[in-house]
């Protein structure tokens, strides 16, 4: 087992190696992000409505 010693200076060196994104990339990640989320929603409610007028519709047949 290493000691700990020579643990933490390993995990610095991997630390250091770390590529922050740039402010600007971090900007456009989120708004990609936000428009698929508004995208999914806008597909489910599609689709939730779709399916709530087929049962519906399935349900006034049986009447």
């Amino acid at each position: 087992m290493a000691n700990p010693f020579q643990f933490l200076q390993d995990v610095r060196s991997e630390a250091s190696k770390v590529v922050w994104p740039t402010r600007r990339e971090t900007m456009i990640t989120s708004g990609l992000v936000v428009l698929m989320v508004l995208a999914a929603s806008l597909f489910f409610v599609v689709v939730d409505q779709g399916l709530r007028l087929a049962v519906g519709l399935l349900l006034k047949i049986g009447q």
